[in-house]
Protein backbone atom coordinates (compact mmCIF):
# COMPACT_ATOMS: atom_id res chain seq x y z
CA UNK A 1 0.00 0.00 0.00
CA UNK A 2 1.42 3.37 -1.02
CA UNK A 3 -0.52 5.45 1.98
CA UNK A 4 -1.55 4.08 5.16
CA UNK A 5 -5.53 4.92 5.69
CA UNK A 6 -4.95 7.05 8.79
CA UNK A 7 -2.07 9.54 8.61
CA UNK A 8 -1.65 12.50 11.24
CA UNK A 9 -1.44 16.10 10.23
CA UNK A 10 1.40 15.98 12.59
CA UNK A 11 1.90 19.79 15.02
CA UNK A 12 5.77 20.84 14.95
CA UNK A 13 6.38 21.26 18.74
CA UNK A 14 8.43 24.73 19.47
CA UNK A 15 10.97 25.15 23.23
CA UNK A 16 10.68 28.07 25.25
CA UNK A 17 11.76 30.18 23.06
CA UNK A 18 9.52 28.87 19.82
CA UNK A 19 12.70 27.21 18.31
CA UNK A 20 11.58 23.67 16.90
CA UNK A 21 11.96 21.18 19.57
CA UNK A 22 13.31 18.09 17.43
CA UNK A 23 13.63 16.12 19.83
CA UNK A 24 9.95 16.61 21.18
CA UNK A 25 8.57 15.75 17.43
CA UNK A 26 10.28 12.53 17.81
CA UNK A 27 8.49 11.97 21.01
CA UNK A 28 5.40 12.84 19.67
CA UNK A 29 5.36 10.78 16.51
CA UNK A 30 6.41 7.85 17.94
CA UNK A 31 3.44 8.36 20.04
CA UNK A 32 1.40 9.13 17.10
CA UNK A 33 2.29 5.99 15.62
CA UNK A 34 1.89 3.86 18.70
CA UNK A 35 -1.65 5.23 18.90
CA UNK A 36 -3.65 4.33 15.81
CA UNK A 37 -1.98 6.76 13.03
CA UNK A 38 -0.38 4.59 10.20
CA UNK A 39 1.80 7.66 9.60
CA UNK A 40 2.99 11.14 10.23
CA UNK A 41 2.41 14.14 7.86
CA UNK A 42 5.38 16.22 8.71
CA UNK A 43 5.64 20.47 7.96
CA UNK A 44 2.01 20.59 6.82
CA UNK A 45 0.16 23.30 7.44
CA UNK A 46 -0.81 21.56 11.07
CA UNK A 47 2.67 21.69 11.17
CA UNK A 48 2.41 25.43 10.96
CA UNK A 49 5.13 24.97 7.61
CA UNK A 50 4.30 28.65 6.84
CA UNK A 51 6.71 29.94 9.58
CA UNK A 52 9.67 27.06 9.29
CA UNK A 53 12.21 27.83 7.63
CA UNK A 54 13.28 25.56 4.34
CA UNK A 55 16.81 24.06 7.12
CA UNK A 56 13.70 23.43 9.85
CA UNK A 57 11.78 21.99 7.48
CA UNK A 58 14.99 19.49 6.63
CA UNK A 59 16.08 18.75 10.01
CA UNK A 60 12.43 17.43 11.03
CA UNK A 61 12.32 15.40 8.13
CA UNK A 62 15.13 13.59 9.24
CA UNK A 63 14.53 13.67 13.22
CA UNK A 64 11.00 12.48 12.77
CA UNK A 65 12.37 9.49 10.10
CA UNK A 66 15.20 8.89 13.01
CA UNK A 67 12.23 8.46 15.55
CA UNK A 68 9.65 6.43 13.36
CA UNK A 69 12.53 4.02 11.51
CA UNK A 70 10.02 1.67 9.69
CA UNK A 71 7.21 1.50 12.04
CA UNK A 72 4.90 3.96 10.27
CA UNK A 73 4.92 6.30 6.86
CA UNK A 74 6.92 10.01 7.08
CA UNK A 75 4.74 11.96 4.34
CA UNK A 76 7.64 15.22 4.11
CA UNK A 77 4.93 18.40 3.36
CA UNK A 78 7.17 20.21 0.47
CA UNK A 79 4.88 21.68 -1.22
CA UNK A 80 4.07 25.69 -1.34
CA UNK A 81 3.50 28.71 -3.70
CA UNK A 82 7.52 28.49 -5.39
CA UNK A 83 7.75 25.74 -7.75
CA UNK A 84 11.67 25.57 -7.56
CA UNK A 85 11.89 25.87 -4.05
CA UNK A 86 9.45 22.61 -3.35
CA UNK A 87 11.46 20.59 -5.87
CA UNK A 88 14.65 21.35 -3.65
CA UNK A 89 13.19 20.39 -0.55
CA UNK A 90 11.36 17.46 -2.30
CA UNK A 91 14.63 16.48 -3.20
CA UNK A 92 16.29 16.82 0.05
CA UNK A 93 13.56 14.67 1.52
CA UNK A 94 13.94 12.03 -0.79
CA UNK A 95 18.02 12.16 0.34
CA UNK A 96 16.73 11.82 4.02
CA UNK A 97 14.62 8.58 2.66
CA UNK A 98 11.02 9.82 3.81
CA UNK A 99 7.84 7.60 2.65
CA UNK A 100 6.49 10.32 0.32
CA UNK A 101 5.71 14.13 -0.41
CA UNK A 102 2.20 16.12 0.40
CA UNK A 103 2.34 19.09 -2.15
CA UNK A 104 -0.19 21.55 -1.37
CA UNK A 105 -2.31 23.65 -3.83
CA UNK A 106 -0.17 27.17 -4.43
CA UNK A 107 -1.31 29.53 -1.72
CA UNK A 108 -1.45 33.05 -2.39
CA UNK A 109 -0.23 33.48 -6.07
CA UNK A 110 -4.09 31.75 -7.53
CA UNK A 111 -2.57 29.60 -10.53
CA UNK A 112 -5.15 28.49 -13.30
CA UNK A 113 -5.63 25.39 -13.93
CA UNK A 114 -3.18 24.66 -16.40
CA UNK A 115 -0.41 26.35 -14.46
CA UNK A 116 -1.34 24.09 -11.20
CA UNK A 117 -1.10 21.00 -13.63
CA UNK A 118 2.78 22.01 -14.75
CA UNK A 119 3.66 23.11 -11.06
CA UNK A 120 2.62 19.38 -9.80
CA UNK A 121 4.16 17.52 -12.95
CA UNK A 122 7.70 19.66 -12.12
CA UNK A 123 7.62 18.59 -8.66
CA UNK A 124 6.44 15.10 -9.06
CA UNK A 125 9.22 14.74 -11.71
CA UNK A 126 11.66 16.05 -9.87
CA UNK A 127 11.22 12.59 -7.37
CA UNK A 128 11.00 9.10 -7.39
CA UNK A 129 8.73 9.28 -4.13
CA UNK A 130 5.08 8.74 -4.51
CA UNK A 131 3.13 11.92 -4.34
CA UNK A 132 0.03 13.38 -2.48
CA UNK A 133 -1.58 16.14 -3.77
CA UNK A 134 -3.31 18.43 -1.04
CA UNK A 135 -6.90 20.91 -2.46
CA UNK A 136 -8.17 23.11 0.58
CA UNK A 137 -9.58 26.21 -1.47
CA UNK A 138 -10.23 27.37 1.89
CA UNK A 139 -6.67 28.01 3.04
CA UNK A 140 -5.17 28.58 -0.74
CA UNK A 141 -8.38 30.31 -2.27
CA UNK A 142 -7.77 28.09 -5.54
CA UNK A 143 -9.78 24.72 -6.11
CA UNK A 144 -7.90 22.16 -7.76
CA UNK A 145 -10.51 20.61 -9.90
CA UNK A 146 -11.52 16.79 -10.37
CA UNK A 147 -10.33 17.34 -14.33
CA UNK A 148 -7.24 18.33 -13.53
CA UNK A 149 -6.84 15.70 -11.18
CA UNK A 150 -7.42 13.14 -13.07
CA UNK A 151 -4.50 14.92 -15.72
CA UNK A 152 -2.51 14.88 -13.18
CA UNK A 153 -2.70 10.93 -12.58
CA UNK A 154 -1.35 10.07 -15.87
CA UNK A 155 2.29 11.04 -13.63
CA UNK A 156 3.38 7.66 -12.59
CA UNK A 157 4.24 9.29 -9.25
CA UNK A 158 1.40 11.14 -8.41
CA UNK A 159 -0.43 8.31 -5.91
CA UNK A 160 -2.67 10.28 -3.85
CA UNK A 161 -4.64 13.44 -2.94
CA UNK A 162 -5.59 14.93 0.34
CA UNK A 163 -9.22 16.63 -0.75
CA UNK A 164 -10.43 19.02 1.83
CA UNK A 165 -12.82 21.05 -0.47
CA UNK A 166 -15.57 20.16 1.61
CA UNK A 167 -17.75 19.29 -1.42
CA UNK A 168 -19.09 15.84 -1.70
CA UNK A 169 -20.72 16.17 -5.02
CA UNK A 170 -16.97 17.05 -6.15
CA UNK A 171 -15.36 13.80 -3.86
CA UNK A 172 -18.02 12.01 -6.24
CA UNK A 173 -16.82 13.48 -9.58
CA UNK A 174 -13.25 13.25 -8.82
CA UNK A 175 -13.84 9.29 -8.17
CA UNK A 176 -15.34 9.06 -10.77
CA UNK A 177 -12.34 10.36 -12.97
CA UNK A 178 -9.79 9.00 -11.36
CA UNK A 179 -7.91 5.54 -11.73
CA UNK A 180 -9.08 2.44 -9.30
CA UNK A 181 -5.69 2.74 -7.97
CA UNK A 182 -5.84 6.17 -6.98
CA UNK A 183 -6.03 6.98 -3.30
CA UNK A 184 -8.54 9.53 -2.13
CA UNK A 185 -7.90 10.89 1.47
CA UNK A 186 -10.63 12.93 3.49
CA UNK A 187 -8.73 16.55 4.72
CA UNK A 188 -11.67 16.81 6.94
CA UNK A 189 -11.87 14.62 10.66
CA UNK A 190 -15.79 15.17 10.54
CA UNK A 191 -16.27 14.67 6.56
CA UNK A 192 -14.12 11.22 6.87
CA UNK A 193 -17.16 9.09 7.17
CA UNK A 194 -19.12 10.01 4.35
CA UNK A 195 -15.88 10.70 2.30
CA UNK A 196 -15.58 6.40 2.99
CA UNK A 197 -18.70 5.89 1.32
CA UNK A 198 -18.05 8.05 -1.88
CA UNK A 199 -15.23 5.49 -2.20
CA UNK A 200 -12.03 7.47 -0.36
CA UNK A 201 -9.64 5.84 1.52
CA UNK A 202 -8.34 7.81 4.24
CA UNK A 203 -7.90 10.67 6.48
CA UNK A 204 -5.05 12.85 6.59
CA UNK A 205 -6.20 14.28 10.32
CA UNK A 206 -6.20 16.74 12.98
CA UNK A 207 -7.97 14.66 15.50
CA UNK A 208 -5.54 11.71 15.53
CA UNK A 209 -3.72 13.33 17.56
CA UNK A 210 -6.27 12.50 20.05
CA UNK A 211 -8.04 9.78 19.09
CA UNK A 212 -6.22 8.00 16.64
CA UNK A 213 -6.94 4.49 17.62
CA UNK A 214 -11.05 5.11 17.84
CA UNK A 215 -11.15 6.98 13.96
CA UNK A 216 -8.61 3.60 12.82
CA UNK A 217 -11.65 1.64 14.41
CA UNK A 218 -13.98 3.27 12.88
CA UNK A 219 -12.39 3.41 9.06
CA UNK A 220 -11.91 -0.75 9.42
CA UNK A 221 -15.36 -1.15 10.82
CA UNK A 222 -16.69 0.41 7.70
CA UNK A 223 -14.54 -1.72 5.13
CA UNK A 224 -15.29 -4.74 6.97
CA UNK A 225 -19.17 -3.54 6.39
CA UNK A 226 -20.04 -2.79 10.34
CA UNK A 227 -21.30 0.98 8.97
CA UNK A 228 -23.61 1.09 12.34
CA UNK A 229 -20.07 0.70 14.10
CA UNK A 230 -19.02 3.06 11.63
CA UNK A 231 -21.18 6.12 12.30
CA UNK A 232 -21.63 5.06 16.34
CA UNK A 233 -17.61 6.08 16.49
CA UNK A 234 -17.95 8.90 14.00
CA UNK A 235 -20.93 10.31 16.29
CA UNK A 236 -19.03 9.71 19.67
CA UNK A 237 -15.68 11.94 17.98
CA UNK A 238 -18.23 14.23 16.46
CA UNK A 239 -18.07 17.21 19.13
CA UNK A 240 -13.95 16.64 19.36
CA UNK A 241 -13.90 17.04 15.49
CA UNK A 242 -15.82 20.55 15.59
CA UNK A 243 -13.56 21.73 18.65
CA UNK A 244 -10.23 21.60 16.75
CA UNK A 245 -11.99 23.97 14.73
CA UNK A 246 -13.50 26.44 16.76
CA UNK A 247 -10.53 29.40 15.59
CA UNK A 248 -8.26 28.66 13.49
CA UNK A 249 -5.85 25.24 12.94
CA UNK A 250 -3.43 24.06 14.85
CA UNK A 251 -4.56 26.72 17.74
CA UNK A 252 -6.71 23.77 19.12
CA UNK A 253 -4.87 21.16 18.46
CA UNK A 254 -1.65 22.45 19.91
CA UNK A 255 -3.72 23.27 23.13
CA UNK A 256 -5.26 19.58 23.04
CA UNK A 257 -2.20 17.95 23.15
CA UNK A 258 -0.33 20.18 25.86
CA UNK A 259 -3.54 19.53 27.77
CA UNK A 260 -2.90 16.05 27.19
CA UNK A 261 0.90 16.26 29.10
CA UNK A 262 2.63 16.15 25.56
CA UNK A 263 5.27 18.82 25.12
CA UNK A 264 4.03 20.30 22.19
CA UNK A 265 5.25 24.04 23.13
CA UNK A 266 3.48 27.25 21.75
CA UNK A 267 2.61 28.81 18.54
CA UNK A 268 4.67 31.03 16.67
CA UNK A 269 2.96 34.32 15.32
CA UNK A 270 1.00 35.15 13.00
CA UNK A 271 -0.91 32.03 15.62
CA UNK A 272 -1.68 32.49 19.10
CA UNK A 273 -2.42 31.07 22.07
CA UNK A 274 -6.04 29.53 22.67
CA UNK A 275 -8.00 32.18 24.29
CA UNK A 276 -8.95 31.05 28.00
CA UNK A 277 -12.56 30.16 26.67
CA UNK A 278 -11.57 28.17 23.53
CA UNK A 279 -8.72 26.43 26.09
CA UNK A 280 -12.23 25.39 28.58
CA UNK A 281 -13.86 23.94 25.47
CA UNK A 282 -11.10 21.90 24.18
CA UNK A 283 -10.65 20.77 27.81
CA UNK A 284 -14.35 19.66 27.73
CA UNK A 285 -13.86 18.15 24.99
CA UNK A 286 -10.98 15.58 25.85
CA UNK A 287 -12.75 15.12 29.47
CA UNK A 288 -15.63 13.72 27.53
CA UNK A 289 -13.52 11.08 25.58
CA UNK A 290 -11.78 10.55 28.89
CA UNK A 291 -8.52 12.19 27.25
CA UNK A 292 -7.64 13.49 30.53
Amino acid sequence: MVFGRVLAAMITPFDDNLEVNYQAAQKLAEYLIDNGNDGVVVSGTTGESPTLSFTEKVKLYQAVKEAIGNKGQVIAGTGSYNTQESIELTKRAEEIGVDGVMLVVPYYNKPPQDALYEHFKAIAQSTKLPVMLYNVPGRTSTNLLPETVAKLTEIPNIKAIKEAAGNMDQVSLLKSLVPDDFLIFSGDDSLTLPMLALGAHGIVSVASHVAGKEIKEMIESFIQGDVEKALKIHLNLFNLFRTLFITTNPIPVKTAVNLMGINAGGLRLPMIKATPEQEAKIRESLQKLGKL
